[in-house]
């Protein structure tokens, strides 16, 4: 990938099919669980430092799963994300990577927000690449979130009390898993969003698919709705 110019600034993954992969292995659940946290989102993440991309989101935990899921489901899923924050601490802070979680944290127990915001605090000054942790995060509760806590709303300033705000809209949203569709995910930054749709489940999408859809997206031409 020789031309920066035509690289996006903000790479978005809805990391769908950890369950399916599992299952189709024939191993529990949390397998899938287990092999999309330490393995496969570590090589997509040093993908695009390589890259020099400078943001990145990640959708670990929707509004959605925080109801629709098995209280072990969940419980197993808090431990993995708590294991991944405090093992990450010292990386990305040698790596300089910021991280930034959004959502709604105040749903998720109490150890784990202080474990957050304990990691975004003292990353917030790095600079390398911005990794964007979507943590009970949807959409539409997004907005409402952000009208609550805004004041003369307009198009042009909503964007100030959204969980990304200071962060620029994605522009490539990339969906794993075979489905099409973006389920609630950054309904206001997506409006001119490219998507890509990977039907590979999203352990198996590895680094060479990641450059794949980015090669992909540096070939279209990007209209803005002109």
């Amino acid at each position: 990938m020789n031309n920066k110019n035509y690289l996006p600034k903000h790479v978005a993954i809805i990391p769908d099919g950890n369950r399916r992969w599992a299952k189709e292995k024939g191993k529990p659940t949390t397998e899938g669980h287990r092999y999309a946290a330490q393995t496969t989102l570590p090589n997509l993440i040093n993908e695009l430092i390589k890259l020099e991309i400078k943001y990145f989101t990640f959708w670990a935990l929707s509004t959605e799963n925080l109801i629709g899921r098995t209280k072990e489901e969940l419980s197993h899923l808090f431990n993995l994300i708590r294991i991944s924050l405090k093992s990450k601490y010292k990386e990305f802070k040698e790596k300089k990577i910021r991280l930034k979680i959004i959502g709604n944290l105040i749903k998720l127990p109490e150890d784990l927000q202080k474990e957050a915001y304990k990691i975004t605090k003292e990353t917030m000054n790095n600079k390398k690449i911005t990794i964007v942790l979507g943590l009970n995060y949807g959409g539409r509760d997004e907005i409402i979130r952000a009208i609550k806590r805004g004041k003369n709303l307009t198009k042009e300033n909503l964007g100030n009390y959204l969980d990304t705000a200071g962060i620029p809209d994605p522009d490539l949203i990339i969906r794993t898993g075979g489905e099409k569709r973006l389920s609630g995910f950054m309904l206001w930054q997506s409006e001119y969003s490219e998507l890509y749709f990977s039907d590979l489940l999203f352990p198996d999408f590895t680094a060479k698919e990641l450059e794949k859809a980015i090669i992909n997206y540096s070939e279209r031409q990007r209209r803005f709705g002109k």
